[in-house]
């Protein structure tokens, strides 16, 4: 009888045939990302989600370039916009939702398959500690609202009101009109500016925040061990419902670690990635060969192919293989990540279907 990961490994999301692909000989073997040269022996490497990746990387790069394990790594990156309250799809200062209430969701992984995760977690910042916690601490890998809450409180997390005045003043605004529109935002982040002339800026200027949309920050990274890890956190789409879960905090949607094969996490509409195990699918792509982009490729496509109309809709996924290498792809335009290997933080635009 096959064990539970072997099951999962040759039968989950329906792998299949994933109709014809019309990818670069250059994506195929593993070009097309900011990292595209890897090896067993490549050094460290952490990679995020769009442009406040570059200071998420930033904060855990001495630490994952000093032999400090990727799981320290993504943790500590990921609490960066957890804890800036001009980021508002992360954390403290994220959008509420249609009843006025910020609620955090946030899942962890390390390289041995161990994860935790924290479902519409209340009132405590750094959603993405409680889920490593619940990886740590308890026999669970998911705990949500109130029982997360009160874990979280006896693990000595502080409370904290999450919703800021910006932000209140914002939901009031909204239900002037109450017009809930379930998508994720994907215009430009840098108001037009060039990427290529500020990919390596590390300015904290409005124009290097993504635009008022659902922006979850994913993290990847490979430490000096050749160990991978990865995290998500979020405060869910703008005004959704009370009560909603995204893709975020389920483990094998918003994010799947395996580190025989690689890392891969998602952002955008969390509907669109749940329906299809993204995360996962990118991570089993790359198992039956597929460079990072073209494994994020292929998962893009799936939705594409299951989806009546995209229209703005947006869904983005970045990759990190077992060597090294990072690849990214999204639906829409306007998905960024950012990379930081011995070489350089940078900042990239993502190829993109549309």
């Amino acid at each position: 009888m096959p064990t539970r990961r072997e099951f999962l490994v040759t039968a989950a999301c329906g792998l299949g045939s994933v109709g014809p692909m019309a990818w670069s000989p250059a994506a195929l073997a593993g070009g097309g990302g900011p990292s595209s040269a890897g090896s067993d022996d490549a050094g460290p490497v952490i990679a995020s989600t769009w442009r406040f990746g570059l200071q998420a990387n930033e904060a855990a790069w001495s630490g994952l370039a000093g032999g400090g394990d990727a799981l320290d790594a993504v943790e500590t990156a990921a609490r960066v916009p957890e804890a800036d309250p001009s980021i508002h799809s992360v954390g403290l200062g994220g959008y509420p939702d249609r009843d006025g209430r910020v609620t955090l969701d946030a899942c962890i992984m390390d390289h041995r398959g161990e994860a935790g995760s924290v479902v519409f977690l209340p009132a405590i910042v750094h959603a993405v500690s409680v889920a490593r916690r619940v990886m740590t601490e308890t026999p669970h890998v998911m705990l949500a609202g109130a029982g997360a809450h009160a874990f979280a409180r006896q693990q000595g997390f502080p409370t904290q009101n999450l919703l800021t005045p910006e932000m209140d003043s914002a939901w009031r605004k909204w239900l002037q009109e109450s017009h809930y529109q379930p998508r994720a935002n994907w215009e430009r982040h840098d108001e037009g500016n060039n990427s290529d002339d500020d990919s390596n800026s590390d300015d904290d200027s409005d124009s290097n925040r993504p635009a008022d949309g659902h922006d979850t920050i994913g993290v990847l990274a490979r430490d000096v061990a050749g160990n991978l890890a990865g995290a998500c956190t979020t405060s869910g789409a703008p005004y959704k419902m009370h009560g909603r879960i995204g893709d975020s905090p389920i483990i094998g949607a918003a994010l799947f670690v395996d580190n025989e094969v690689g890392a891969a996490c998602a952002t955008g509409l969390g509907e669109l990635v749940m329906k299809t195990c993204g995360s996962f699918l990118v991570v089993e792509m790359m198992r039956q060969g597929l460079a990072p982009e073209a494994a994020c490729r292929a998962a893009v496509e799936r939705i594409v192919a299951e989806s009546d109309e995209i229209g703005d809709l947006q869904v983005g996924y970045l990759a990190l293989a077992r060597d090294g290498r990072v690849g990214s792809f999204a639906i829409q335009p306007g998905f960024q990540i950012a990379v930081h290997d011995s070489q350089q933080n940078r900042l990239s635009d993502a190829p993109s279907w549309i």
